[in-house]
């Protein structure tokens, strides 16, 4: 999931500008009591409700200055912080309650730095600040957000400073987001393994691959390398069907679910998209089905002899021939016609020429093979969302709205996201377009709506900043209007993401180096 800062969010200073506000804070005429018993704490300000629930400029910079104070160990700041901390949750809380926007929620990734003292606070503020009542926070994407001390996982932990073993980042992200009244949600890759995944012990039998040996280990969507390149990347996508991957990644859930988020979004439910003619699979040679595990599990789809051996030519050669045909019919002559699971043969098939049934023989194969692909990526997801629902928590997809359509007579997105079918409590369609207008985006989450079951609650993402287009899309509070003019049952929003709300902010947090 990729400015000018808003008025009203957490001004972002460079470390020489913080050490000069600092100083102005704690050295001169004015004593910091008396800076917090005047303008910067104004109890008054919040009686009136702000568009989208932000809190006003004066107690943004109130919280900001108690915050800095009550770090640096002031007893009195400590105790109005706490304050202000709390009257910001209930404001936010019982703005939500009244708008029509019960639930905005924002993504964020974690770094190191944020387990500086007061680091955590300082991002969770700003949210807060901005109206959200809820976070995804970046929790696995090839690297595991949790201690280095104990991590038993097949992966390693985010962070691996000096001092930071035992810090449970994750643990501290939700404590410190219930004490603000946010909703804290495990942000999780899925079959998208990372590039180290190769490293652990058998991880190389669970790599997907395609009909042209190639891999998805490369830097970027943008093309793919041989199975037998063991070059570096930050992306590795997963046979679903590898009983490797399933029992690595329950590990790795169960863990996170011990933290008791207040639910788990999956992403990466899918396939990689291809670049050009690679974006559409419309031969099964371009389908991600030809690791050992993969190609017995389809075997196993098989119902006599005939239709065993027909699924093993269509995928060695990419396709079969009238002679295959006559060739298994030889092989196997006491078999009428070849069966595999879903496969009805055609009335009167037995009397037909082999002209007459290849092409839907043919056929046939084809979508067997499209929906082995398909259904591996829906059991990966209903095996990775048990331990969630036996904890009673939230479990949510993450996709993209035109990842699940068929592309012409034959292909499909090359990504094969079959998102009508993940089994989830929620659904967040990516709703990314960019027509430079709201109305592109409102159709995405429309689709989306029209495929919901009644126990699904559909929440859109939405990528792009307050009060000002970026690359392609109007701003955050124009496309939400757009959506709750034209689907007023949408009551639940999400938006990529914090990094781009406060890029100076996020890009200290994520280059700063800890002491």
């Amino acid at each position: 999931m990729d400015c000018k800062l808003h008025p009203h969010s957490l001004i972002v200073l460079s470390r020489s500008n913080r050490r000069k506000l600092h100083q102005k804070l704690f050295v001169g005429t004015f004593t910091l009591s008396s800076l917090i018993g005047q303008a910067y704490y104004a109890p008054s300000s919040l009686a009136q409700p702000a568009d989208y629930c932000q809190i006003p400029p004066a107690e943004v910079a109130a919280k900001n200055v108690l915050r800095v104070a009550a770090q640096k160990g002031d007893k009195t700041s400590q105790n109005k912080y706490g304050e202000i901390v709390k009257k910001h949750l209930n404001y936010v809380q019982q703005c939500r309650q009244k708008s029509w926007l019960k639930n905005q929620a924002i993504w964020v990734r974690l770094y190191p730095c944020d387990t500086r003292p007061g680091a955590l606070e300082e991002v969770f503020d700003n949210m807060v600040n901005k109206g959200y009542n809820q976070i995804y926070v970046a929790t696995f994407y090839g690297k595991a957000l949790l201690p280095r001390t104990g991590n038993t996982t097949a992966w390693n932990s985010v962070l691996t400073q000096r001092g930071t073993e035992k810090t449970d980042l994750l643990a501290d992200a939700i404590q410190k987001g219930h004490e603000r009244g946010l909703k804290v949600y495990a942000w999780m890759y899925r079959l998208n393994f990372g590039a180290d995944y190769v490293m652990v012990p058998e991880g190389q039998s669970a790599v997907a691959i395609n009909g042209r040996g190639e891999t998805t280990l490369f830097s970027g969507e943008e093309g793919f390398q041989k199975s037998t390149d063991g070059a570096g990347g930050s992306v590795l996508f997963v046979d679903p069907y590898s009983d490797k991957a399933r029992a690595d990644y329950q590990k790795l859930v169960r863990e996170v679910v011990r933290r008791r988020p207040d639910g788990v979004l999956f992403d990466y439910i899918r396939f990689p998209r291809g670049q050009g003619a690679q974006s559409i699979a419309s031969q099964v040679k371009d389908l991600w089905i030809y690791s050992d595990e993969s190609r017995q599990t389809l075997a196993a789809l098989a119902q006599n002899s005939k239709g065993r051996d027909l699924i093993d030519r269509f995928l060695n050669k990419g396709t079969i021939t009238i002679n295959d045909l006559k060739e298994v019919d030889k092989l196997y002559p006491n078999e009428v016609s070849p069966l595999w699971q879903g496969r009805t043969p055609l009335e009167g098939e037995i009397s037909m020429s082999y002209e007459e049934k290849f092409p839907w023989i043919e056929w046939d194969l084809w979508q067997l093979t499209l929906a082995h692909a398909s259904d591996g990526v829906v059991r990966f997801l209903q095996k990775a969302i048990a331990p969630v629902e036996q904890q009673g928590l939230k479990s949510g997809a993450v996709f993209f709205p035109e990842a699940n359509q068929p592309i012409g007579r034959r292909g499909y997105d090359s990504r094969l996201q079959p998102w009508d079918r993940f089994p989830t409590s929620e659904w967040h369609p990516m709703s990314y377009a960019t027509c430079n207008r709201s109305d592109c985006i409102t159709d995405q989450v429309r689709r989306v709506v029209s495929f919901a079951p009644p126990n699904v609650n559909v929440i859109p993402a939405l990528a792009g900043t307050w009060n000002k287009p970026i690359e392609g899309r109007p701003s955050l509070d124009v496309q939400m209007d757009g959506i709750h003019r034209a689907l007023p049952q949408i009551n639940s929003i999400s938006h990529f993401a914090f990094s781009w709300q406060e890029p100076e902010l996020d890009s200290y947090r994520s280059s700063c180096r800890l002491k």
